[in-house]
């Protein structure tokens, strides 16, 4: 089964907003298509091998007459056997929509030397028909960019999404990873480098692994820490963030950090698509 949104709708409703956050959960995005061309792309993902099968594709009156089959193009759709299609009008109200175009300074494709008022008027009137064929109708007047990215996550994501969290050893005296989200630095804890049978051994060693975890303060900081990654994951996806980075420092990045980061990622692995990097586990004179 395919999934096809078409997203269509006034200008300066948020089809911009709309499609990024539609990206952002995994769906392939296309923009201004004209909806002549929509049954073709359609056949080209039947023909991707089950790679493009959540396809979002965006129309709107800059396709000039192109735009025009969109209610017929649709109603075909509808009778496909293989597809599951959905059409999101997005909408607002005038006042909203005379302001975000001054804010903006962008030209009305309706304008054409008219008031703009009478423009997005007119473009109201052009579209009733394909207001008459959506699925959801979103009236973005009272959201912001941010709150229309949150509404579009919240009904398109699938429940079984998973936000893919990024867990990142590293050692301080190497720099922070620089796209982290959240840094957690655990040089508080006894350090396995000044023990001489653990030096040259690194914290995916069971040895190394069990020394670092045999602390009372070990046990408590994950407790803590876990509680925080559990109650922020869904909340993260909620609000439409395409992934979390947590980057967890030591001194070099091969004992502490690689331990606390590998029982993070054995921690996570069922509430997120977890990913566990060891920057710097193999650089020379690591502590």
């Amino acid at each position: 089964m395919f999934e096809i949104l078409i997203i269509t709708g006034l200008s300066g409703a948020g089809k911009t907003v709309a499609m990024r956050a539609l990206e952002d959960i995994g769906y392939f995005c296309v923009d201004n298509l004209p909806p002549a061309l929509i049954p073709k792309f359609v056949e080209l993902a039947k023909q991707s091998g089950g790679s493009l099968r959540r396809v979002a594709m965006a129309c709107d009156l800059r396709g000039g007459a192109l735009f025009q089959p969109l209610t017929d193009t649709v109603r075909a759709l509808r009778r496909l056997p293989d597809i599951r299609l959905q059409v999101v009008f997005l909408e607002a109200d005038d006042e909203t929509l005379v302001r975000r175009y001054k804010e903006t300074r962008r030209r009305h494709p309706f304008v054409d030397g008219a008031r703009l008022l009478d423009g997005i008027q007119a473009e109201r009137r052009v579209l009733a028909d394909v207001w008459q064929e959506a699925d959801v109708v979103i009236d973005t007047s009272l959201l912001t960019p941010s709150q229309l990215k949150q509404e579009i996550v919240q009904r398109f994501s699938h429940l079984n999404r998973k936000l893919p969290v990024h867990i990142i050893s590293f050692g301080f005296k190497y720099g922070i990873p620089i796209d982290a989200d959240m840094i957690f630095d655990v040089r508080f804890l006894p350090n396995p480098h000044y023990v001489d049978s653990l030096r040259p051994y690194s914290g995916e060693d069971d040895a190394v692994y069990s020394y670092v975890m045999q602390w009372p303060a070990t046990q408590e900081f994950l407790r803590r820490t876990e509680d925080l990654i559990r109650f922020l994951i869904p909340e993260f996806v909620k609000e439409g963030k395409s992934q979390l980075v947590i980057g967890v420092g030591c001194t070099g990045g091969r004992h502490r950090s690689v331990a606390i980061a590998r029982h993070l990622y054995d921690s996570v692995r069922s509430e997120a698509e977890a990913h566990l990097v060891h920057r710097d586990r193999h650089r020379e004179g690591c502590h």
